[in-house]
C-alpha cells in the first residue's frame, strides 16, 4: 500500500490542523492504520492509531484529549483531528500502514507515507 500524507502547515498555539493521509491498493481495509512525528534531533514518536475496522483507537499520551483519528475505508482515507495545538507538538507527521496492530512502541512498521510538516508558533 502506498501512503500520502497532506494537510500540514503553520498555525498558532491552541489552533488546529486536520491531517489527511490517502492510500493506494485496494486492500486498505486489512491494515492498521495510525500516525506518528518526528521533531528535528528526535526519534519518530507514535501518535496515534486505528483498528482495520475504526472500532478502535490508540493515543500517546500527549495527544490524549486533543488529538483524533478516524479512518474512512471507503475513501482508502486515515485523518488526524489536532485540537489546542502546542508549539511541542511542532514535527514532520508521517501516517503509517501495518498488518498488526500500530500502538505506542510498535517498531518495524510496513509501510511509511511521506511526512508533512506541521509547524505551532507560540
Amino acid at each position: 500500500v502506498q501512503l500520502q500524507a497532506f494537510g500540514g502547515g503553520l498555525v498558532q498555539a491552541g489552533g488546529y490542523l486536520r491531517l489527511s493521509c490517502a492510500a493506494s491498493g485496494r486492500t486498505f481495509d486489512r491494515y492498521f492504520t495510525g500516525w506518528f512525528r518526528q521533531a528535528p534531533g528526535t526519534e519518530r514518536e507514535f501518535v496515534a492509531g486505528i483498528s482495520r475496522g475504526g472500532t478502535y483507537q490508540y493515543y500517546a499520551d500527549s495527544a490524549k484529549g486533543r488529538f483524533a483519528i478516524s479512518r474512512d475505508n471507503t475513501k482508502n482515507m486515515v485523518d488526524l483531528q489536532m485540537n489546542s495545538l502546542k508549539p511541542e507538538d511542532t514535527a514532520v507527521y508521517y501516517c503509517a500502514a501495518d498488518t498488526d496492530p500500530i500502538q505506542k512502541g510498535r517498531t518495524g512498521i510496513d509501510y511509511w507515507g511521506k511526512g508533512t510538516q506541521v509547524t505551532v508558533s507560540s
